[in-house]
């Protein structure tokens, strides 16, 4: 009678699950797990990275985009370690992703033997779930364990297989588990639900925050915010959720945000949180009446003092509140709100028409716009491109991603790699700084690899500009910011995808147009003016004295300030 090994197991198991693909290097301590995978290649495609941070970072975004589980894989030791970043970015944007990583036999533990690393440990504080897989005969209960647990969790799972375990024969006395996970309607107590529909009647000027968790139900937010005549302000992360030139969107808040945000949210006496435990508590208001909606009680009030919780699906509390709430007939904060962002935007249009050179990133996110189809992935990168594209781009129906949480530079372009694999008909574009392709751009190669059609935008300014513009708010000179670029136009015509280089603001349109044309992965490296400061909408008091201190300093060191005479 047959009976499967380990390893083979392991990959019929990930298949029942429903996994078609995983990210990861082969390598010593898991080729007993590789041949299996090879084995079963028409079932489930060994995604060959580049760099293991790239893959985890990919299998985040895969989780991020569809809501099934990334997986990705690894050697013990540096491998394993490489994961990190990527499973941290899992971790704190709360997605499932399961690692396995490889260990050294098991006989080899606690020897120190050569590339031996305490992988428990390491990955104890990113894990909701990390197990070494102790026999063969273990390996089914405590795979679909770790899978289970990371869906019903939101988090990453870590398996650590020592290197002889997946050539071990499982046998039948092998406990036997179930691989699926069971789904459930959360509704929030018909009390907390009261309290809420009370405090809303008796306020005069509510405004919606709404946050990731708000993905999918458009409708019920609108219909919510039509209800009660409330302008609706959206997380970085919530991004797409309604339509950015949508009435009752006012964009978003914070260094990323909008004035009518900023302005509205401080004039409202009712803040309504859906799907999001913002963390930049700062650009809220001081003192004001709250409603919190979360699937997690844990969050609720978790950042921000909050008056009454509402511990639920929000799709389901919204429909309550719609459903009973009185029609409010008095639209003049609505109104008021919409006047200012109408500004807001005229304001944005002139920036985004700047003819100037080196080109302004503004002018590069209105030609992407022209570009871009109302279903594309967009994967966007951390730093000044994230400015940009949070107040630039008017998402329609597209999917955003970014690493909110974490905010790790380099994550622009693995997101493209997962949504070419997880949208393979759609346009997927990636929009990155310059700092941020520089860490993953090996990786590039990995889409001309495996074919996939993408476009990234590296806005290259040769300079780390965020922590340019950082460092003269706190009132220090800039220091150590520079960056030394190759041409990435020619960086991507070496891998055996398209480049094309933008230095002219007539050569924008066109090169973007010629990209989203092809079938092969392209980069289009635009030189953007490394002065263009990512101001926030509401300059503080603090912000602009630094900044003069900065200059002050600047004008002595360039000698151009003299001191005043005794």
């Amino acid at each position: 009678m047959f009976k499967p090994t380990a390893g083979e197991k392991l990959v019929e198991l990930l298949i029942e699950w429903g996994v078609d693909h995983i990210y990861g290097m082969p390598g010593d301590s898991i080729n007993s797990i590789i041949e299996p995978l090879r084995k079963a290649k028409d079932k489930i495609k060994f995604i060959q990275v580049r760099h293991e941070e790239a893959g985890a970072l990919a299998a985040a975004a895969y989780a991020k985009l569809t809501g099934k589980i990334g997986v990705c894989t690894a050697i013990a030791g540096p491998g394993a370690i490489h994961l990190l970043n990527g499973l941290y970015d899992a971790k704190l944007d709360r997605v499932p992703v399961l690692a396995i990583t490889g260990q050294v036999e098991s006989d080899l533990i606690g020897t120190d033997f050569f590339q031996e690393v305490n992988l428990e440990r390491m990955f104890d504080d990113v894990a909701v779930y990390n197990q070494r897989i102790m026999s063969a005969d273990q390996l089914p209960a405590v795979v679909n364990q770790a899978i289970r647990t990371a869906y019903a969790k939101k988090g990453v799972a870590v398996l650590t297989v020592p290197d002889d375990i997946p050539r071990f024969e499982v046998g039948k006395e092998a406990r036997i588990t179930t691989s699926f996970v069971v789904k459930q309607e959360i509704h929030p107590l018909s009390e907390d639900l009261q309290k809420a529909k009370e405090m809303i009647e008796t306020t005069e000027k509510a405004i919606i925050l709404a946050g990731k968790g708000l993905h999918g139900h458009r409708d019920t937010l609108l219909a919510f915010a039509e209800k009660i005549a409330a302008p609706i302000i959206l997380t970085l992360p919530g991004k797409g959720v309604i339509p950015d030139k949508h009435p009752y969107c006012l964009g978003g808040l914070g260094l990323i945000g909008t004035k009518a945000a900023y302005e509205a949210i401080h004039e409202a006496d009712l803040l309504i949180m859906l799907g999001t435990s913002f963390p930049f508590t700062g650009f809220l208001p001081g003192k004001i009446k709250t409603i919190q909606i979360d699937i997690d009680p844990y969050q609720i009030g978790k950042r921000y003092p909050v008056d009454i919780g509402l511990a639920g699906d929000v799709g389901i509390s919204l429909k309550w509140l719609s459903k009973n709430l009185n029609v409010k007939t008095d639209r003049d904060f609505l109104e008021k709100s919409q006047e200012t962002m109408k500004k807001w935007w005229d304001r944005l249009e002139r920036q985004e028409e700047n003819g100037s050179v080196p080109l302004k990133p503004q002018r590069v996110i209105r030609a992407l716009q022209e570009v871009t189809k109302d279903d594309a992935i967009l994967s966007v990168d951390v730093g000044n491109v994230t400015v940009w594209m949070a107040r630039h781009f008017h998402m329609t129906n597209q999917k955003f991603i970014i690493s909110s949480w974490l905010a790790t530079l380099g994550c622009g372009l693995p997101g493209a790699i997962a949504g070419s694999i997880a949208y393979p008909e759609k346009q997927v574009i990636a929009v990155c700084g310059d700092g941020g392709f520089g860490m993953m751009m090996a990786d590039f190669v990995t889409a001309v690899k495996y074919q996939m059609p993408m476009v990234v935008v590296v806005l290259n300014n040769h300079k780390i500009a965020m922590i340019k513009f950082e460092q003269e708010v706190m009132g220090n000179i800039e220091y150590e910011t520079d960056l030394t670029n190759p041409n990435f136009a020619q960086y991507a015509n070496a891998c055996g995808g398209m480049g094309y280089r933008v230095e002219q603001p007539d050569e924008l349109l066109p090169a973007l147009q010629q990209a989203v044309q092809q079938n092969k992965p392209c980069i289009v490296d635009v030189v953007v003016d490394a002065d263009e400061a990512p101001l926030p909408a509401k300059i503080t008091f603090a912000q602009a004295a630094g900044y003069t201190k900065h200059m002050v300093k600047v004008l002595f060191e360039e000698g151009k300030l003299d001191l005043p005479p005794l």
